[in-house]
């Protein structure tokens, strides 16, 4: 193969690495010209002159348009497009059969999209599940336990891949083995960000798919995050927000998903909860609540889930731990919300130094967590 066999999608792939280069830079580039004529156009400099360029850019300085011509200048198009294939990374166009249906009526689509696995998940229902990540245990335990049982409802479970709510949700949906999951990152596929998931967006690839609007060796940068939330909006029917402050980043997600139409859902948390914030004000706002997979499943139009009844409760399944009579006890008496010791020793009517051995004990069983002062019952009869 040479530059001149190149398909379209290799002259969007170098164009979207160039530096600084976004989705409303690389619309207003390929709006003017094609792929090809573009990146000439940009090898050859001088764009900054071009003031019509300059507005569809809103905003496009002497110094980007530098920045351009020298990485294009530095650029083998072919090996760069060979380096894609290499590592299993699909190129997608609008033109492409396996490009996402929801996209192709989007107000901002990507130009191109590069994914890891096979992108033909994205076309099953999808829920997008996501949340802050400075998040409570009981909202890791929620946000795992709604990717679980979507999962298994055959909805394909799609989030950032960040830490916190998003990993909990993508680990219970690859713990469910049912719809394989997917997601949305704001890097390069060969870049992990965090590095905490490199492993896991590995298994998110393996069954599922990995998607970006970025090639290769595109860093993290903030900038980039909220453009990745406007895809994961459109991605999905249905956005369910676990845990989020006011103004926390995943407001950036519902904003884009009321923007297209999508049904939002909120788990209603504690008002001691600052973590709750942003999922209580979307409530207050309007937004219905998601209680648990069902109100997903039936926003999704699909029914409840076969195996729960509404409203239910996470429990503890007797195959799931084996806790003594006196344990069961302790748990029931800590109940759903962070619970001090204190608390937990006054409503058994029990000393201090019984009911911390009970606890210390259900927290090296997996049942509870504790952070600082406080303890957290899991939901530990989902996998």
């Amino acid at each position: 193969m040479s530059e001149a066999t190149l398909p379209a999608a290799a002259w969007l792939t170098v164009l979207s690495g160039l530096p600084k280069m976004g989705p409303v830079r690389l619309r207003a580039l390929l709006a003017r010209w094609p792929g090809e004529e573009a990146w000439e156009r940009v090898r050859a400099g001088g764009l900054g002159e071009d003031q019509a360029l300059a507005e569809a850019c809103r905003g496009l300085s002497a110094e980007v348009c530098s920045g351009w011509a020298l990485a294009a200048r530095s650029t083998d198009v072919l090996a760069r497009w060979e380096a894609h294939q290499d590592q299993g990374v699909t190129v997608l166009t609008a033109e492409d059969p396996a490009w996402p249906q929801a996209l192709l009526e989007d107000p901002e689509p990507p130009l191109v999209l590069f994914a890891r696995g096979d992108p033909s998940v994205l076309e099953r229902p999808c829920a997008a599940i996501i949340g802050t990540r400075r998040c409570t245990p009981t909202g890791r335990a929620v946000g795992r336990e709604l990717g679980w049982e979507l999962a298994r409802a055959g909805v394909t479970v799609v989030s950032g891949l960040a830490l916190g709510i998003d990993g909990s949700a993508h680990g219970g949906a690859l713990a469910a083995a049912g719809s394989p999951p997917a997601a949305v990152v704001g890097t390069g596929l060969d870049v992990a960000y965090p590095r905490e998931h490199a492993a896991l967006t590995d298994e998110v690839a393996a069954v599922g798919a990995v998607v970006s609007e970025y090639p290769l060796g595109t860093p993290p940068a903030a900038w980039r995050f909220p453009a990745r939330n406007r895809i994961l909006a459109a991605l999905a029917q249905v956005v369910v927000v676990v845990e989020s402050s006011a103004k926390g980043g995943s407001m950036h997600t519902v904003d884009a998903a009321l923007d297209r139409d999508r049904t939002v859902l909120a788990v209603p948390g504690s008002v001691r909860n600052p973590a709750a914030a942003g999922t209580n004000g979307l409530l207050a706002a309007g937004c219905a609540p998601a209680r648990d997979a069902g109100d997903v499943l039936v926003a999704l139009g699909l029914g409840a889930v076969g195996d729960g009844a509404r409203g239910r409760q996470p429990s503890l399944e007797p195959h799931a731990l084996a806790l003594t009579h006196d344990q069961r006890v302790v748990l029931g008496a800590l109940g759903w919300d962070a619970t001090t010791l204190e608390q937990v020793a006054d409503r058994l009517q029990v000393p201090l130094g019984p009911a911390a051995l009970h606890l210390a004990e259900l927290e090296r069983l997996g049942a509870v967590v504790r952070t600082g002062a406080w303890y957290t019952r899991l939901a530990v009869g989902r996998p």
